[in-house]
């Protein structure tokens, strides 16, 4: 739940989550829709579907006990090398080595290697440098979490606090006035925008939603009957009498972009009361049956801007991975902090 997600959203879902399925066994025996419909308003939803498929497979093949060991962990589906690393060091004592963003930058810049961390050879020397330290030191745990502190609080990306790092006097970077040179970052591709038009059909009988498939962006949740363009083009000659024919008294409510991880998507919602017959794949779900159909944050917003629900502290869409200048926690370390020892962490990383 902490990668790419801000602590105070995850406080929202986490005791719920494991009061429901405190064991991988319990996980095991839930379906998919459930486990995506106590994971709303997270978002990345893929995370929660990789999770359950973890728990099946700590029953099928390791008796429902989650592993300890990094080389079992990370052959979980959705375990990494850095979150398979930081259980097993933080939780468990191995000396595994974990590598994010943070503890990359502060390797870089100490050893004055202005390289980018995305390249696999940079990656080769990074871990091997990880390990060799964890190798050495008294408690991997301690190494670890230290490492991922020091980025986090004093070698930022931007400004960092160099007077107080205790690596300061045998800092490449600072000796050579380099800091701000490494990491060596390439540019990031400018995200393409796609055009949804979404209808919002809703009566005393309830609101008409449809599955989106099995692939793709929010794979798998529900979503009012939506139409996708892949250019300004098509948007801008969109009839919605005649894409969806049938429907009568459609009107526009509003249009928003939300920032996604591959691609800008901008909507435009249109609201109509339902037909007396629905589409083929439509179906009509009872206002108190909502809760049991999982639904992205940018259809929440869609039905913010269709009135039909009172906006709320972080349901907006556009508060995802891409927002700047927020805060995130250093997942899973920060997890495997707390059920180690107690305590939870507020430091920065992204998950790769």
């Amino acid at each position: 739940m902490l990668q790419q997600t801000q602590v105070s959203r995850v406080i929202e879902r986490f005791e719920a989550f494991v009061a429901r399925w405190p064991s991988a066994l319990a996980l095991a025996g839930a379906t998919e829709g459930e486990v995506l419909s106590m994971w709303q308003g997270l978002g990345y939803y893929r995370r929660a579907r990789r999770l359950h498929e973890a728990a099946k497979d700590c029953v099928a093949r390791f008796g429902g006990e989650v592993p300890v060991r990094a080389a079992e962990l990370v052959t979980l589906p959705g375990v990494g090398r850095y979150t398979a690393g930081a259980v097993a060091s933080i939780v468990h004592g191995e000396r595994a080595a974990i590598v994010d963003g943070n503890v990359a930058r502060v390797l870089l810049r100490v050893h004055g290697r202005a390289l980018d961390p995305a390249e696999r050879s940079t990656q080769e020397w990074l871990w091997s440098t990880a390990q060799g330290l964890v190798e050495r030191a008294s408690s991997a745990a301690t190494l670890n979490e230290g490492l991922m502190e020091l980025g986090a609080l004093t070698c930022t990306p931007r400004a960092p606090h160099c007077e107080s790092c205790p690596w300061r006097s045998r800092c490449v970077a600072r000796r050579d006035a380099a800091v701000d040179r490494i990491p060596a970052v390439a540019a990031k591709a400018a995200r393409p925008t796609v055009h949804w038009e979404t209808l919002v059909m809703r009566d005393a009988r309830g609101l008409v939603l449809e599955r989106r498939g099995d692939r793709g962006l929010w794979a798998g949740l529900w979503q009012t009957p939506t139409i996708e363009h892949g250019s300004a083009g098509a948007a801008s000659v969109f009839d919605p009498s005649a894409a969806w024919r049938g429907v009568r008294g459609i009107v526009a409510a509003g249009a928003f972009t939300v920032v996604t991880s591959p691609r800008k998507v901008a909507f435009r919602v249109w609201v109509a009361p339902p037909s007396a017959r629905l589409r083929a794949g439509w179906v009509r779900v009872p206002d108190d049956a909502l809760a049991t159909h999982a639904m992205s944050n940018a259809m929440r917003r869609v039905l913010e801007t269709a009135s039909m629900l009172t906006p709320t502290a972080g349901s907006r869409a556009t508060r995802s991975r891409a927002a700047s200048g927020s805060r995130r926690t250093p997942a899973p370390a920060a997890a495997a902090r707390s059920a180690g020892r107690g305590r939870s962490s507020g430091l920065s990383r992204r998950e790769g």
